[in-house]
């Protein structure tokens, strides 16, 4: 179901869980996917001992797919023009991370109605790991 500008409003939110309890598999197999083996992401002897993190974590590209997931979700396929964003903090295994996009215009251009977005993905302690935007076509 698509978004119509009739129903949203200026600062209106809307939030969704994109992960519960992320998963090294999870990680590894984004790395596979995307063929970014940095072993920062998958080897927890290097992210410990060499780098000194607390664990190896997250690619930041998976917590941005996670978040465009919820994004597409909100918007309706095929309506997302513009998304885009900054990695804010590291996604570690068990994470928790919610999404919350908040209405920020609504306006006509070229004649077709669009939404801009605010976005903002925190873990489970709050501490927000993507901040970023999207834009997208709305229903007449």
């Amino acid at each position: 179901m698509a978004l119509s500008p009739g129903k949203l409003e200026v600062g209106q939110t809307f939030s969704a869980s994109v992960v519960e309890d992320l998963k090294r598999t999870q990680i590894v197999q984004y790395a596979g996917a995307s063929g970014d083996y940095n072993p920062l992401h998958t080897d927890e002897v290097f992210a410990t001992q060499a780098a000194g993190y607390p664990s190896v974590f997250a690619h930041g590209m998976l917590t941005m797919g996670m978040t465009g997931r919820m994004v597409t979700d909100l918007v309706g396929d095929g309506r997302l023009t513009e998304f885009g964003g900054r990695f804010t903090s590291q996604v570690y295994p068990g994470d928790d991370l919610t999404t919350t996009a908040r209405v920020e215009s609504i306006d006509v251009v070229d004649g077709a109605p669009m939404v801009e977005l605010s976005l903002s993905t925190v873990n489970q302690s709050g501490a927000e790991v993507f901040s970023g935007h999207a834009t997208a076509r709305l229903d007449p």
